[in-house]
């Protein structure tokens, strides 16, 4: 277990996608012009009022702002992790992320126990599960997939390959700086671990595959569960 769990997360596999100056610095310009288009519509998206027609659209318009600033800025790169019985092979990350993503779903929602006894944190949750109450749920299904792909395109894609120092940490803050735009502190939160969590991966592997899997694995667990839990 220790060994699958370095290997998720901390052992680097070797790679080189060094970016040239000039790809590297309109990778930041575009990074910073849609962080900050991003977060706008994210907080527009969810303070509309739960069952909105308007919802739906307003989601799906802050996912295609992610990945169109992903790919806009240059690059992306799928990434790599060392086969669980031989390091010297590398593998596409699918079933360890899916593993880690299940694996955060269920600290959540024990932590979840926790703050349905909190008013005020009871409240910032049933805000968010509002949505998934009254809207469509097939719907809620494909934003959360489109959202979580999206957002790992742009955060652990784009912007990770922009920063050139302590990229972990700075992707980290600036997801949850995004988040804070919802004006919810318990989405912050969750940004908190979760940015850290991916970016750990994206560091290990040199890809966004599996901070893909692992966010949208998290997502849906957290859109099927969670409901149940704060009733």
């Amino acid at each position: 277990m220790q060994r699958w769990f370095r290997r998720s997360l901390f052992d680097r596999v070797p790679r080189d996608h060094r970016d040239s100056a000039p790809v590297l610095r309109r990778r930041q310009v575009v990074a910073l012009v849609t962080i900050v288009l991003g977060a706008a519509m994210l907080g527009v998206s969810l303070r509309i009022e739960p069952g909105s027609v308007w919802f739906y659209p307003a989601t799906l318009s802050v996912a295609v702002v992610w990945t169109v600033g992903a790919f806009a800025s240059g690059p992306l790169h799928l990434g790599r992790i060392a086969h669980p019985r031989d390091g010297d092979h590398l593998i596409r990350p699918v079933v360890a992320p899916v593993l880690v993503g299940l694996a955060l779903a269920a600290l959540f929602l024990v932590g979840g126990l926790v703050v349905r006894e909190i008013p005020w944190l009871d409240r910032q949750v049933s805000a968010v599960l509002d949505f998934a109450d009254e809207g469509s749920l097939p719907l809620l299904l494909l934003i959360t997939v489109a959202n979580g792909i999206a957002e790992e395109l742009f955060f652990r894609g784009a912007l990770y390959a922009a920063v050139t120092r302590h990229p972990v940490v700075w992707t980290s803050v600036a997801y949850v700086v995004a988040t804070l735009a919802t004006g919810n502190v318990m989405l912050a939160f969750a940004a908190v671990l979760l940015g850290v969590l991916v970016g750990l991966q994206r560091r290990a592997s040199g890809g966004i595959l599996a901070p893909i899997l692992t966010h949208c694995t998290w997502s849906v667990a957290m859109l099927f569960v969670l409901p149940y839990l704060f009733g």
